[in-house]
């Protein structure tokens, strides 16, 4: 009577899972750059000589279990200390693992060569997102979660690339070795791209190297993999590989938005530009942690809705928003987003969800700000 309960559990076990759909994977992907197809083919390697190694094991045991059970009146043999047994169990071993040394030292080593490299980016990563810089060549921006709040909150179904979608993807040309320096602005992170077989930890205060040659152009997506915050499942990395000839024009357009972004601070702003330019901005930066509708979740975000930050003083909400506040969660920003995004964000919030104070900050306000702390 008892085994009636266990089996109606493993039978409702069952079905739950034959239900689900998520993608079952029993294998590594092969990539699409030498290095991850050398570590797929030395994952093989060992896999296949584990198999070996199971299948003669098993095999032996079982066939003894079966031809020498006492059944049969087989007899046991008595003998002790056997020379020829302990140097087979010591020269075989000995073997398997030089046999896989030496492809997995070769693979570890091409892995760590971060040499000649043709391209540098440095990757930053901030609570949640991405900031990639291309050394040498005055190109700069931020990489942030592009999935619908809809989708997230289960308002939509969700598509394809449910968590794994960025608003500016890092750029790459194909047959060119990448170089990149990894590191973090708050906490630890964890940079990975299944197909590339890259996947370094980022780390405050240090810089790790990488590197990748992809060989073939496409959208090549990933995660954090470090647990670096409560939204930790909203920071994807997607890379896009170009050819040479597109990475290029995307570079010089990439050089001449950077210039007009500087041409911005010096322009003269409504109050009506700016806030519909903070609304983005704001929906980006600041609304996973204060929510769209600035309401926050009390007490680890605060609400800006009726905030004293947001109604009090403009020269502290510019403090909090350039500087941060040490001890919490709230970020500087004042390196992260350029002088228009800042001034725009802090005017949206001020004028927002009812807050209604009827002034703006300028980007020329924020500089002033920033060099007068210099």
């Amino acid at each position: 009577m008892m085994r009636h309960p266990r089996v109606w559990m493993g039978l409702l076990l069952w079905l739950t899972l034959s239900s689900a759909h998520a993608e079952w994977a029993v294998n590594m992907l092969p990539g699409v750059t030498e290095v991850s197809r050398s570590v797929f083919d030395l994952h093989m390697i060992i896999f296949w000589i584990c198999v070996v190694i199971g299948v003669v094991v098993f095999g032996v045991m079982f066939w003894s279990m079966l031809i020498h059970r006492r059944s049969t009146g087989q007899q046991p043999a008595h003998f002790h200390e056997s020379t020829t047994v302990e140097i087979l169990w010591t020269v075989v071993p000995f073997v398997i693992l030089v046999a896989m040394a030496v492809p997995a030292t070769k693979t570890l080593i091409d892995i760590y060569d971060t040499s000649e490299s043709e391209l540098d980016i440095q990757v930053t990563g901030y609570q949640w997102k991405w900031h990639y810089k291309y050394l040498g060549q005055d190109v700069e921006f931020f990489s942030n979660l592009a999935t619908p709040s809809d989708q997230i909150y289960n308002k939509a179904e969700k598509d394809e690339h449910y968590l794994l979608e960025v608003d500016q993807p890092l750029v790459v040309p194909v047959g060119t070795k990448v170089r990149f320096l990894i590191t973090a602005a708050d906490v630890i992170h964890s940079w990975w791209v299944p197909a590339l077989a890259v996947k370094k930890d980022a780390i405050p205060g240090f810089v790790n190297e990488s590197w990748t040659r992809i060989e073939e152009p496409g959208i090549y997506r990933g995660q954090c993999t470090e647990l670096c915050g409560k939204d930790h499942g909203f920071m994807p990395v997607v890379v896009e590989a170009k050819s040479k000839e597109d990475f290029a024009k995307w570079l010089a357009e990439r050089k001449e938005e950077a210039a007009k972004i500087k041409e911005l601070t010096s322009k003269e702003w409504t109050r009506e530009e700016l806030m519909a330019r903070g609304e983005k901005a704001y929906q980006t930066n600041c609304a996973s942690c204060h929510q769209p509708n600035g309401e926050g979740l009390p007490p680890m975000f605060p609400a800006l809705k009726g905030s004293k930050i947001a109604t009090g003083a403009v020269a502290d909400h510019i403090h909090i928003v350039v500087q941060g506040k040490p001890g919490t969660a709230m970020a500087a920003f004042g390196k992260q987003l350029s002088e228009v995004d800042i001034a725009a964000i802090i005017t949206y919030e001020r004028n927002a969800w009812g807050n209604a104070m009827n002034d703006m900050v300028t980007p020329k306000d924020i500089l002033a700000f920033k060099q007068a702390q210099e």
